[in-house]
């Protein structure tokens, strides 16, 4: 073997990238929203092999691709994890009637009209109080479809005004990953650059709930009301909806709040749901354990199902019964197989540097602020699509693009809030991306149903371009700082 490593050209970059769209492309049209059952895990390793045929033909050797393979899994190790401990906590969040009793008395007090504006408001206040979009869905959002469903609104356009709301949040907080990730690579501070944040996000938030608002006068209520009343009907024949059981909530939130990291955080919040059921919900341990007569056994059987595998509570309207079910952490492993297959696609991309020598050729068509602009943010939705996690997509245009900005007379202020207006938000619109995969597993909700009505996500990368080529706002730096 030919140990002399050499350069990728583009053409040989772009042959696994080709590859895997058209993989993905037969698989959605042959096999719609069941591609993500496994057809796409298998066309990202087939990209993957092709990618390591390329790596070799350039003088690496398995061992550097393995190594690159192992340190992409690595990365994303976290994620999977809590994506576990998200499916533990529906589960014993149903079972204990938390999640019940958040649908119970969010349909008595939100109509419909208002209801897609009010979950993208709640979703932006929690998720910029904790950082974390994705404690917020598992938690505040899982209600809020629940809720939405019941009111017969579409799930996808439910989904999208909680992912919007969720990713506000998530971008524009200080106690978020991904808002301190953007400005230590393009070497700002984190406060410097959220304030210069509020020029683009501020607006596509306000134009989001602009939309969500028009969209919910288009509403019957005449059928919602209906609906309405026997899901009410149902959840309080079948549950002890008790107030109480709102503190379990209120103290994931406030561990999360207090900074104590996602997974441990997710974990006490699934056991204490595990508990509030033993008190709370005895006949739903008896139906969903099946055991008479011991209810130690029935206790401990019920909750490690809930926590486990799927369970749902039977009633007399289907609709309602697949409302009331969860998957727990069986319910995550095929995402769990599809964010491995991408992550060892991601691996083997960087390990040769084909993903690097693509980003590199697009800043050579860059000469405007325009240009610039909309050339990292095409960058870090490339990385998206191709690395398949978020971080990637902040991280590597970060570096790539840190030394251009500077020498054009740009503060790097500019280059951060465009990785999080391209690299944060759109993650979650690609189905074999971490957060797409995670976000349609943990709601139950495809992620090509919701993406188009994510609207904050959408609108947020073309904001940030639109003000740059607009020369709106643009911070340059002076003769000292140059």
């Amino acid at each position: 073997m030919n140990l002399t490593k050499k350069q990728p050209t583009l053409g040989l970059a772009l042959i696994p990238i080709i590859v895997l769209i058209a993989l993905l492309t037969i698989n959605v049209v042959v096999l719609g929203n069941d591609a993500i059952s496994g057809a796409n895990q298998i066309a990202l390793l087939l990209a993957s092999g092709i990618a390591g045929i390329i790596s070799f033909r350039l003088g690496f050797t398995w061992h550097e691709i393995e190594g690159s393979i192992v340190k992409s899994i690595s990365s994303a190790m976290a994620a999977m994890l809590i994506l576990l401990t998200i499916g533990s906590l529906s589960g014993t969040w149903l079972l204990s009637g938390i999640v019940p009793s958040m649908i119970y008395y969010g349909l008595k007090i939100l109509n419909p009209t208002i209801f897609l504006l009010a979950a993208c408001i709640v979703c932006s206040i929690v998720s910029l109080a904790t950082g974390s979009s994705w404690s917020t869905v598992a938690t505040v959002g899982i209600a809020l479809l629940g809720i939405g469903k019941a009111l017969d609104i579409h799930e996808g356009v439910i989904a999208g005004a909680i992912i919007s709301g969720a990713y506000f949040g998530d971008k524009m907080s200080p106690l978020s990953d991904t808002t301190n990730l953007a400005p230590a690579m393009a070497g700002t501070d984190l406060f410097t650059h959220i304030r210069y944040m509020v020029n683009t996000t501020v607006p596509t938030l306000i134009i989001t709930l602009i939309i969500f608002l028009i969209w919910g006068f288009t509403f019957d209520t005449t059928e919602v009301a209906a609906d309405s009343s026997a899901v009410l009907k149902a959840l309080e024949d079948k549950f002890n909806l008790n107030p109480l059981l709102f503190i379990v909530p209120a103290l994931v939130l406030f561990m999360i709040v207090k900074k104590v990291p996602a997974l441990p955080a997710l974990l006490v919040g699934a056991l204490l749901g595990g508990i509030a059921a033993i008190i709370f919900q005895p006949q739903i341990i008896g139906q969903i354990s099946g055991i008479e007569g011991n209810y130690l056994k029935a206790s401990f059987v019920a909750v490690m199902n809930a926590m486990t595998t799927t369970i749902n509570i039977q009633t007399n309207d289907p609709m309602i019964t697949e409302l009331l079910t969860a998957k727990g952490m069986s319910g995550m492993l095929n995402t769990i197989w599809l964010i491995l297959c991408a992550m060892i696609f991601g691996g083997v991309m960087e390990s040769a540097g084909l993903l690097k020598v693509i980003a590199e050729r697009i800043i050579r068509f860059a000469h405007s602020t325009g240009s610039l602009v909309g050339s990292t943010a095409a960058t870090c939705i490339f990385f998206n699509f191709t690395a398949s996690d978020q971080y990637m997509a902040i991280a590597v245009p970060g570096r790539m693009y840190a030394d251009t900005y500077r020498k054009r007379g740009y503060k790097p202020e500019l280059l951060s809030r465009t990785l999080e207006d391209s690299g944060t938000v759109t993650s979650v619109l690609i189905p074999w991306n971490t957060c797409g995969a995670t976000q349609a597993n943990v709601l139950g909700v495809a992620t090509m149903a919701y993406a188009p009505y994510c609207f904050f996500c959408i609108i947020s990368p073309v904001m940030t371009v639109l003000q740059a080529y607009l020369n709106y706002k643009i911070r340059r730096l002076n003769d000292t700082q140059a």
